[in-house]
């Protein structure tokens, strides 16, 4: 089996501190790696349509809302797992790009919505179309069973640790 550069640095770890076992750093440290490399592709992407991999996940949050495409603030920033400021932030940007704008709510006269606006809708649509096809060709090399495994470990290891977060999180 050809090496990688975590099982280098797993290799190295090893020799020099054997007390210590390494083996975490060679799941988290290959997850980290296709986490990055999968990110810059996708931002290589995103680039025409003005947008980057964090603007991308509030528009596909408002998409999946179905029409009409809106969704509260809170919402939003819940969805994204964001604070509030960062959703602002983001807002902000998609609003001045023209994807986006924000609208009383029907049912809440203080609050407002945010909505896609057509633009917004035919440039998340294009946007996610072109991001899963460059997807599907990064994991084109995997068998549909090892699709299948890769998608459940992380899901196991995801709720694992999102559990412990819930736990440990302040009253």
């Amino acid at each position: 089996m050809h090496q990688d550069a975590l099982d280098r640095i797993v290799g190295e770890w090893q020799e020099v501190r054997p007390d210590l076992n390494p083996s975490p750093l060679a799941v988290l440290g290959r997850l980290q790696r296709l986490a990055d490399m999968v990110r810059r592709r996708v931002d290589t992407i995103l680039k025409p349509y003005g947008l980057a991999w964090e603007l991308l996940d509030v528009l596909g949050t408002l998409r999946r809302a179905g029409p009409p495409f809106r969704r509260t603030p809170t919402a939003l920033y819940r969805a994204c797992m964001l604070s509030s400021g960062a959703m602002t932030n983001r807002i902000d940007r998609l609003e001045g790009a023209g994807l986006v704008s924000r609208v009383p709510d029907p049912e809440d006269r203080r609050g407002i919505l945010v909505g896609l606006t057509a633009r917004g809708l035919e440039v998340v649509d294009e946007a996610i179309a072109a991001v899963w096809a460059t997807q599907a060709q990064l994991g084109a090399g995997l068998t549909e069973t090892e699709r299948e495994h890769l998608s459940t470990l992380p899901r196991t290891l995801l709720l694992t640790l999102e559990g412990t977060e819930s736990a440990n999180a302040a009253p």
